[in-house]
């Protein structure tokens, strides 16, 4: 049983290892040698041909996987940030991924031509991780209320539009701020000052009427 298990991790890690290189490679050259990836992902022919038996189903695993990882870090990114935090870094990861994508263009578009529309692939996982995004910041009165994720993915399909190969990261970071600035807006309690009483017994926030200690400042 210990044995089995062994070559299962084993197997998991040559699969993860060779769609790192593949993504690496596939985004520098759509057409880039499946040997020289097995080569550099460290495997044998006959173990990268048992996971992928030929470049489409590389590619549309790549894209798939890709997504996944995105997804997945938006809980984990909950369990050690505030909501806002949280999304507003999860945001970053959205547009690493965006640029990923957009550098494996052709080898998606070849691909989808034979395998069919691109849609489903890991749509559900990243709706899901959005949804949990955008309740735990609603909950928290850090975004307003009511939004839903294709709401958000319309908001940001500037990404989509930035040439990767160009220096796109400030450009990505100021059109995030900007929609996060948006989403921030109408919120129920981000940067609300809180009205605390003053020691002549009046309301200050923060000592005068207008202002506060904004949550998180203490």
């Amino acid at each position: 049983m210990e044995h089995e298990t062994t070559l299962r991790s084993d197997a998991q890690r040559n699969r993860e290892r060779i769609l790192e290189v593949a993504l690496a490679e596939l985004t520098r050259a759509a057409d880039a040698p499946l040997s020289a990836i097995a080569k550099k992902a460290g495997v044998g022919q006959g173990t990268f041909y048992r996971n992928f038996p030929n470049r489409e189903a590389l590619v549309l695993e790549v894209y798939r996987y890709e997504m996944q990882q995105v997804a997945d870090s938006a809980a984990q990114l909950l369990g050690t940030r505030a909501p806002d935090q949280a999304l507003r870094e999860w945001m970053d990861r959205l547009a690493q991924f965006a640029m990923a994508k957009a550098g494996l263009a052709d080898a998606l578009r070849n691909a989808a031509g034979k395998y069919g529309s691109l849609s489903q692939l890991g749509h559900g996982p990243v709706s899901r991780a959005l949804t949990l995004l955008l309740d735990a910041n609603e909950e928290a009165g850090t975004i307003r209320p009511g939004l839903t994720p294709d709401d958000f993915v319309l908001a940001i399909a500037g990404l989509w539009q930035l040439d990767p190969h160009s220096d796109w990261q400030p450009r990505a970071t100021r059109l995030l701020d900007l929609v996060m600035d948006g989403l921030r807006a109408g919120a129920s309690g981000a940067g609300r000052p809180e009205t605390v009483e003053s020691e002549t017994g009046g309301s200050e926030p923060g000592g005068s009427e207008t202002g506060g200690t904004p949550p998180g400042a203490e």
